[in-house]
């Protein structure tokens, strides 16, 4: 942590500020992999739907 005192005696804490980084493009394998589990949550979400549409 930074330490810093300003000219009346106050002082004050700073946070150490992570390193940035750029996120890179996902690979063509993990876009799949993101579209297959999209695929299988609008399946259990329509069947959600579904089921509670039907029993009410």
């Amino acid at each position: 942590m930074t330490t810093i005192s300003d000219e009346n005696g106050i002082i004050n804490n700073f946070a150490k500020e992570p390193q940035m980084y750029y996120a890179e493009t996902p690979s063509n394998q993990e876009q799949k992999g993101y579209m297959f589990w999209g695929a299988i949550a609008l399946v259990v979400i329509a069947g959600s739907v579904f089921t509670a549409v039907s029993v009410s």
